[in-house]
């Protein structure tokens, strides 16, 4: 299992130097049941410069859409969103209550253990985009991230 950690690590660390524009802190998504068929997936991302986060894509699922929960009245709603904007040098967290991803029509059960490949793609004022892999580890139905500067949720 350490093994496995720290290989995880060291993949993180090279897919974000490779796509250094933009750090990716706290990744991970929420573990399913057998017959679920959506998960969130849940991260800290910080730009060097600004930039808008355009599309996200995984092979575990048939789309991965980003959504916004707001509140309305009295009531949560979740709507699909087509970007999020990622201004130099602040974080943008994307955690359960804001935004997020939904990985949807799951090819597989998600295990605490296991990581998802997710593709990031961001957009650059100059209308350049480049696309990163990361790894994602996926935590326990009953995590919850803790609070502070690196946190995913």
């Amino acid at each position: 299992m350490k093994k496995n950690f720290y290989a995880l690590i060291a993949l993180c660390a090279l897919a974000s130097s490779a796509f250094a524009q933009i750090q990716v802190d706290a990744p991970w998504a929420r573990a399913t049941v057998p017959v679920q068929k959506t998960s969130g997936a849940f991260m800290q991302l910080l730009s060097a410069k600004d930039a808008r986060l355009v599309a996200a894509s995984s092979p575990l699922a048939g789309a991965v859409e980003m959504h916004k929960m707001d509140m309305k009245g009295d009531q949560m709603k979740m709507e699909q969103v087509d970007g999020i904007d990622l201004p130099a040098g602040k974080a943008v967290k994307l955690a359960s209550g804001g935004y997020h991803f939904m990985l949807i029509d799951l090819k597989r059960q998600l295990k605490a253990g296991d990581a998802v490949p997710l593709t990031l793609t961001v957009e650059y004022p100059n209308k350049k985009r480049e696309s990163m892999t990361i790894q994602v580890p996926v935590k326990p139905l009953n995590f919850v991230s803790q609070a502070g500067a690196h946190a995913g949720h």
